[in-house]
């Protein structure tokens, strides 16, 4: 069970480290590409992977939750789960709710966004978007993070340190 722990925990480390490797992809397109539509363009493609494949974590890490869990802690198994759920509906909401109204947004500008006046009220409405799709991506991840620790702090019924599989210190001992 304590490797099963260890998969899913390695699962669900490669999607953060993506989100947070995310982060600073975002900010180098928009500094390094020449046109702020090119970067864009490579932040919503970059974006639409990372969420698409949150859900799918978070839905896979849902459904093996429910393997073996008799020897956990119920009130923690409850709580990860809740978080896997909001990791969860973060990603779908901040892909098919957010993005859709973002797009939609960018098709009516019918320009660059960079040549839309700042006051016009379809620029302010893009403006507030993105904010809250940051907002939810900062969500999905702090959710995940803080599963994260509670997947890798859970106890197993029984165990002791002398079964540790990763216990390596009685191979080398004189």
């Amino acid at each position: 069970m304590k490797f099963f722990s260890d998969i899913r925990l390695l699962i669900l480390a490669i999607w953060l480290g993506a989100a947070v490797f995310f982060i600073g992809v975002a900010q180098t397109a928009f500094a390094v590409l020449p046109e702020r539509e090119l970067a864009g363009a490579v932040v919503n493609r970059n974006l639409m992977i990372l969420n698409i494949g949150g859900i799918g974590i978070a839905l896979f890490m849902l459904l093996t939750s429910l393997v073996a869990t008799a020897r956990i802690s119920t009130f923690w198994l409850w709580i990860e789960r809740f978080l896997l759920l909001l990791l969860a509906a973060a990603c779908a909401v901040g892909q098919f709710v957010i993005g859709f109204w973002l797009a939609s947004l960018r098709g009516q500008m019918g320009r660059p966004i960079d040549e839309v006046a700042v006051d016009d009220p379809l620029r302010i409405q893009f403006n507030t978007l993105h904010q809250y799709s940051i907002w939810v991506l900062m969500a999905a991840m702090g959710a995940g993070l803080i599963a994260f620790f509670i997947i890798s702090n859970r106890k197993f019924a029984g165990k002791t340190v002398a079964d540790d599989p990763y216990d390596f210190s009685k191979e080398f001992k004189a």
